[in-house]
């Protein structure tokens, strides 16, 4: 009897949020010979320590390794400490400024420290790819980078567009992907973990495990996560990222000002629901059966639960809803969900009075809405206001704002 579960019901978790698997009958073809003989699959995601903290879109390939965990694979987690020394050149249009041995040691314990929050510990393989990097000779590498040519370099996108716009691409940064593609190499692995803007780098593995004499390894990719802007990745660099060792209420609150569209995406990526159980979500949404607010309360306590446990998410809750639900009004008013980019000011966590009066209807123009700005007709908390801007606390916010006898609750998110 095989220890392994049913290839179709592997299948089904594996393909869960997959943005592309090459190839998806390959990937079939190894989980059957894997139910045949009892060896597990080697699958590896490597994880350069380029910053202190991971975050919320590095954990959409943890979670795709934790579901090859709890089939029974054989997972790696690969420090990419040599890796590091060169910087990832991939979705970067200028070079990576290098990081010092020291700064990528320190990266690393923090990182080893943080990826068990979603990985089992007793099962899992971490590995340093200075074991095998950090021993090449230069004839070595010489050897290993004879294996590719500069146009097979100049294909991938990044390279190719920085080199068009005449942008410098240093040498060092085309041993990436091999070095990348070494690795797998080195760990003979089955099937690797990468997101969709790694795909030239992950079939440098494939390529190379064919000149080693081995099986190419299957390739799983995730679609990149947005961060709380819901445009760009989600990065640090960005400041757009939440990271999974911030306090619960950090976290909590960081949820609360994603989206509705983005929600939907944190559902399949960051938490553990079947996709038909998103799907009733969304369409309880669309009824109106449930309230996008409640639905990213869910969201957000679910998340923050997964870091932090139950207790603290809800924690998080109360004092959330205590900051921006509670505040006491003399009447039942009727609550609008506003987007901030909507009423966006020029600074960080500004609004633009005019265009928050206007989108609450409680004027019919920004002419109109100056004019009773001006007139000091408009409350807000039940303090006159004094100007054309509004400086909030945080996001999300939520505001009585009143025009004369009529009022309306905005929730700014």
């Amino acid at each position: 009897m095989s220890q392994f579960l049913p290839v179709d019901e592997q299948m089904d978790l594996l393909q869960k949020g997959a943005a592309e698997i090459i190839r998806v009958a390959d990937l079939r073809e190894r989980l059957e010979e894997s139910r045949k003989t009892g060896r597990p699959l080697r699958v590896k995601a490597g994880f350069d320590p380029t910053a202190p903290d991971l975050h919320l879109g590095h954990t959409v390939l943890m979670r795709k390794l934790r579901h090859f965990q709890q089939l029974g694979h054989t997972v790696i987690f690969l420090v990419g400490d040599f890796t590091s020394l060169i910087g990832d050149p991939t979705g970067r249009n200028v070079t990576r400024k290098p990081l010092t041995r020291e700064q990528i040691d320190l990266n690393a314990e923090t990182y080893k420290q943080q990826v068990f929050k979603i990985l089992d510990p007793e099962k899992t393989e971490v590995r340093y790819n200075s074991e095998w990097l950090g021993k090449l000779g230069y004839e070595d590498t010489v050897r290993l980078t004879a294996r590719f040519t500069v146009s097979q370099m100049l294909e991938r996108d990044d390279f190719s567009k920085r080199f068009q716009a005449e942008q410098p691409i240093s040498l060092h940064e085309f041993l990436y992907p091999v070095m990348q593609g070494y690795d797998s190499v080195c760990l003979e692995s089955d099937v690797e973990l990468g997101g969709t803007d790694q795909k030239f780098n992950l079939l440098c593995g494939r390529e190379l495990q064919r000149q080693y004499g081995q099986k190419p390894q299957i390739v799983l990719m995730t679609p990149i996560l947005e961060g709380l802007d819901g445009v760009q990745k989600m990065s640090k660099s960005l400041g757009n990222a939440i990271g999974i060792n911030e306090p619960p209420s950090e976290m909590y609150g960081k949820l609360m000002s994603i989206s509705d569209e983005l929600m939907g995406k944190y559902w399949v990526f960051l938490t553990d629901l079947t996709l038909s159980e998103i799907d009733a979500l969304k369409a309880d949404m669309a009824s109106g059966v449930l309230h996008p607010m409640e639905a990213k309360k869910r969201l957000a306590r679910t998340i923050t639960a997964g870091f932090h446990g139950e207790a603290a998410a809800a924690g998080a809750d109360e004092n959330w809803a205590r900051m921006f639900q509670q505040k006491e009004t003399a009447e039942d008013l009727s609550e609008v969900l506003i987007p901030y980019a909507d009423v966006a000011g020029a600074e960080p966590s500004q609004v633009r009075l005019p265009k928050l009066l206007v989108a609450l209807g409680l004027a019919a123009s920004g002419a109109e809405a100056n004019r009773k700005i001006a007139e000091k007709a408009v409350k807000l908390d039940g303090e006159t206001a004094t100007g054309s801007t509004v400086t909030l606390p945080a996001l999300p916010a939520r505001i009585v704002v009143r025009l004369g006898k009529r009022a309306k609750v905005a929730v700014i998110a």
